[in-house]
């Protein structure tokens, strides 16, 4: 874990990466604990639409509510949701990628038929129809999230779990009379965490920017806590009058997105053996 934490600060898009990454979650946890410049929910109704100052860094909104303030405690709320549907995601597709691969034959065509059908559908459009049918909130949405993208982690982990439970130490392992529950997690899940760890990164990148569109369409966050998404859908009517308020929630998503994706990228580069073998 400290080699690869040390490699990925010395690759240029992971130290980048990292450190977008890292800054946003320490706003993030400003935000929960109360460390912004005024109170989120607060309106200052003599300051509205207030362009950037000193005394509202960002500007206010239409309630004349400090947009800093709010953009601090949306990047926890949509970090939360981020990370707690991808975490879902990782765990459901992670153990139904490993069963079907070492049932097989019946159960692995129910199971990636499944994944299939799921796989089917517009990631958004999957995401519409579960909270459609439960209602909007921040609970749905990390479920919705989930569920969208657990069928990714399903086929990460299938094609090298089929490949693995064919190797010389499986087959030993089993010979010994190991518990199924052993093989699969120290045999064949302890292998998957090269994949399954840059997956995860990139698929964080993936829940951002489903959870500000879920948001933006008001079946994400409800009002009034404040949520990217929701920062920018209530902006939209106001994009000439106070450019301020959709510049910064978009740039904050922007801006997380890309600190995901670096850092995926360059721990799918370090972990890649084929670049290991360059190197040594």
């Amino acid at each position: 874990m400290k080699k690869a934490l040390a490699a990925l600060i010395r690759h240029p898009s992971g130290r980048i990466g990292l450190f977008i990454v890292g800054l946003y979650l320490i706003i993030a946890i400003m935000g929960a604990v109360g460390l912004t410049p005024h109170d989120p929910l607060q309106q200052f109704m003599l300051d509205r639409l207030k362009p950037p100052s000193g005394n509202f860094w960002m500007g206010t909104d239409l309630l004349g509510r400090d947009t800093m303030s709010r953009l601090m405690m949306g990047i926890g709320q949509s970090m939360v949701i981020a990370f707690a549907s991808v975490a879902f995601a990782t765990i459901a597709g992670t153990v139904i990628g490993l069963l079907a691969a070492w049932w097989g034959s019946l159960w692995d065509g129910i199971l990636m038929r499944l994944m299939d059908v799921l796989l089917a559908f517009p990631a958004i459009l999957l995401a519409l129809l579960i909270i459609a049918i439960v209602g909007p909130g921040t609970a749905t949405s990390i479920a919705a999230i989930g569920i969208v993208y657990t069928p990714i982690f399903a086929r990460v982990v299938r094609g090298p779990a089929l490949s693995l439970k064919r190797r010389d130490f499986v087959d030993a392992a089993r010979t010994f009379g190991s518990a199924q529950s052993y093989v699969l997690t120290r045999h064949l899940l302890i292998n998957l965490v090269a994949p399954l760890a840059v997956q995860v990164t990139l698929a964080l990148a993936w829940a951002l920017l489903t959870e500000a569109g879920l948001s933006f369409l008001g079946l994400g966050t409800q009002p009034p806590t404040p949520s990217l998404g929701l920062m920018l859908s209530e902006s939209k009517n106001l994009m000439t009058q106070a450019p301020w308020l959709m510049i910064f929630p978009a740039l904050t998503i922007m801006l997380g997105i890309l600190g995901f994706n670096l850092a995926g990228d360059a721990l799918r580069d370090i972990l890649d053996p084929r670049t290991q073998r360059r190197e040594a």
